[in-house]
């Protein structure tokens, strides 16, 4: 395979991978159309079907008339053959023939109408009733959908919020960990300061020409009492 035909290979696999991301992000729509379309086509049906039923009737009502006339007919022909006018009988016996001619025409048309009625009022019915079921699952597709969609905002609102939960954790835990070296900080600071005094008191002990050993704590302490004393 040369390259140019791996390059439309790959061209008409993207198409089609787009045409079918668009046709399953307006899937909804789509079937929303085609149950629109189909209702319209049933619509049609029923005012054909409505077309032909008014046909059946008018046949109906002229194979009554036909069956009028030669009943009619048949009258004159008996009347004729009772004076004795066999020309004129023959006449009306071709009158009569004819509108049996006409008569057998209408019926067979009449009874196609009938069938035909019959059919389409049961396509009709079993459309009608398909139609129902599709749009019944329709609504529970739409229920779905909109069902999903609430869980998935849930669960990515959930996400957000541990997420968010997380940095706060990691902020409060910087924060305490801020804290303890500032205590740390204070502690240290006030040692230095205790040293400091210590030290300062050294220094004056010394200047003093007081050193350690020249008096225990208890000679001291005595010493004092007696004082205030």
């Amino acid at each position: 395979m040369s390259i140019w035909s791996k390059v439309m290979t790959a061209l008409k696999g993207a198409t089609n991978e787009v045409g079918e991301a668009i046709a399953d992000s307006n899937a909804l729509r789509i079937l929303d159309q085609e149950i629109r379309e189909a209702s319209d086509q049933l619509q049609q049906s029923k005012t054909q079907l409505a077309g032909i039923m008014a046909k059946q009737k008018l046949s109906s009502q002229k194979c009554a008339e036909l069956k009028e006339k030669v009943a009619e007919y048949e009258g004159y022909a008996i009347k004729a053959l009772d004076q004795g006018d066999e020309s004129l009988a023959t006449d009306v016996a071709s009158k009569i023939a004819e509108y049996e001619a006409q008569l057998n025409s209408e019926l067979e048309m009449e009874k196609s109408f009938a069938g035909s009625i019959v059919s389409l009022k049961k396509a009709i019915t079993d459309a009608e009733a398909n139609l129902r079921r599709l749009k019944q699952q329709v609504d529970t597709v739409k229920a779905t959908e909109s069902v999903q969609k609430a869980q998935a905002a849930c669960a990515a609102k959930h996400s957000g919020v541990n997420s968010k939960m997380a940095t706060a954790t990691d902020s409060l835990e910087r924060i305490k960990q801020r804290q303890a070296e500032r205590a740390a900080q204070m502690e240290a600071a006030s040692e230095l300061s205790g040293d400091t005094a210590e030290n300062d008191l050294q220094a004056k002990l010394k200047a003093a020409g007081i050193t350690k050993g020249d008096a225990d704590a208890s000679s001291v302490l005595e010493r004092l009492k007696a004082r205030q004393g």
